[in-house]
């Protein structure tokens, strides 16, 4: 006779303890166990080896087989994956709600015309994605769509049709009748997922998972679930802008360093191939407080505007704001604008932002940061085909920054003119690129370089 107990389980590293604890004595997180009945079955024989099934081989006796990727026919998409789906693989597919994961599950579906696809939806039924695929004007003959839940029907009805890709909206709703816990629980998503993961092995079916996000950014679900999955994608964005970014975080296949930008429109989401041309705003001369950054994205370099704006206290506590970049790094370059350049902020607001809704963490776009204040501090405007690239460091000195052939090429491609780069960066040929590269090692350098001077340390108030 089975027995039943209730055990608790870490929800980020999966420890199992009979009581409930605050702080888990493994991984230790707080708050991160859940309550779960699990079935313990009695066995009433013992466990037999039996030397039946794989056997050990040396790598000559392996034999190799090229499985060719499936190009899903979007090449954002095909780019994070590192050139398409292998088949046989899980990829899990993360993001906020409403970020556009159904959307984009559904839309590389429908492009894979070529492929036998099956679609099945725990949360929508048939009529909501007929209504969704409407909506993006598309269609496929050869895509299936399924609503179900049931763990063990789905993959009946997977081995049935047997699909070149599988895709699950999502591993949370799906629940197994071996677990008595509620679907989404810790243990449901582990058992499901390794069930699929078993399938697709055997029969050589490329799956993709969608996965909830809880409230503090992580996927939901056990830790483990990332580790037993071969590619894990996040998709990001601000569901107040119409960017959203496509990130590998694992990637058993290909680079981790790739990321894909996409527009959220009302047709569905359209592949941003240029994002430098988007993200800056065609602007004149004669407007201060804006200036172009040259960064880089995992190894994709685009340009991005830096919009800034100084104005006078109008209460006691100067106000210090950024939308895309770290306040506590914007706090630093005001210290340093002040201690090494001779510029005093502190009785100043300073509002910052990052145009497009992007959240940038790349250090070199300091240089293009402390210029768009200065260039609204003394209203001032920067030429338009100016960019930047270089950190600050906490001496005034301009540091050395990454992969900065690429962020030149770019800015060159777009039509710049000048561009400024940290003199630390050396080996690379200035002459085989059609812009004018200006080497700095300090800050005072670029000031004098663009507003003509500096200002006395006793004048700034």
């Amino acid at each position: 006779m089975a027995q039943t107990k209730t055990i608790y389980t870490c929800r980020n590293c999966g420890a199992q303890t009979s009581k409930w604890m605050g702080k888990c004595s493994t991984c230790g997180e707080w708050n991160t166990y859940v309550e779960e009945i699990v079935e313990k079955k009695k066995s009433t024989s013992k466990l037999s080896i039996q030397f039946s099934g794989n056997q050990p081989l040396t790598l000559e006796n392996i034999q190799s087989v090229k499985n060719p990727r499936i190009p899903v026919e979007i090449n954002e998409f095909d780019r994070v994956l590192g050139g398409g789906i292998v088949p046989g693989s899980l990829v899990l597919l993360g993001g906020d709600p409403g970020i556009g994961k159904s959307t984009l599950a559904l839309q590389l579906a429908l492009k894979l015309s070529n492929k036998k696809v099956l679609y099945t939806s725990g949360e929508e039924s048939l009529q909501q994605i007929k209504l969704r695929a409407e909506r993006l004007n598309s269609n496929n003959k050869s895509c299936l769509f399924l609503c179900e839940t049931s763990l063990e029907r789905l993959i009946a009805h997977t081995g049935q049709s047997r699909p070149d890709l599988l895709i699950i909206d999502s591993i949370q709703t799906v629940s197994t009748e071996t677990i008595e816990s509620s679907p989404g629980s810790v243990s449901q998503v582990r058992e499901c997922t390794s069930a699929i993961l078993k399938f697709a092995k055997q029969n050589n079916v490329a799956v993709i998972l969608i996965g909830h996000i809880n409230k503090e950014g992580s996927i939901a679900g056990p830790k483990v679930l990332e580790h037993m999955v071969d590619t894990v994608l996040q998709f990001e964005g601000d569901t107040n802008y119409m960017y959203r970014i496509l990130r590998s975080i694992k990637n058993r296949f290909g680079s981790t360093n790739e990321l894909g930008i996409f527009e959220m429109r009302s047709d569905g989401l359209r592949e941003i191939t240029n994002p430098s041309e988007q993200l800056i705003s065609k602007v004149s001369d004669d407007v201060s407080g804006t200036a172009i950054a040259a960064t880089v994205e995992g190894i994709r370099p685009f340009l991005i505007e830096i919009q800034a704006l100084v104005s006078s206290a109008a209460y006691g506590t100067p106000q210090r704001s950024s939308t895309g970049f770290d306040l506590r790094r914007l706090n630093m370059l005001l210290a340093v604008l002040e201690k090494r350049a001779g510029f005093k902020l502190i009785q100043k607001d300073v509002f910052l932002n990052i145009a497009g809704g992007l959240k940038i963490s790349d250090p070199a776009t300091d240089l293009a940061v402390i210029t768009s204040i200065l260039s609204s501090n003394i209203d001032i405007a920067v030429d338009h085909k100016t960019c930047f690239a270089g950190e600050v460091g906490l001496t005034g000195e301009i540091r050395g920054v990454s992969r900065i052939e690429q962020r030149i090429a770019e800015a060159a491609k777009l039509g710049f003119n000048k561009i400024f780069v940290p003199k630390l960066n050396k080996g690379f040929d200035a002459s085989k690129f059609a812009i004018e590269i200006v080497k700095v090692d300090r800050v005072e350098q670029v000031f004098r370089n663009i507003f003509g001077g500096m200002p006395h340390r006793s004048s700034k108030g």
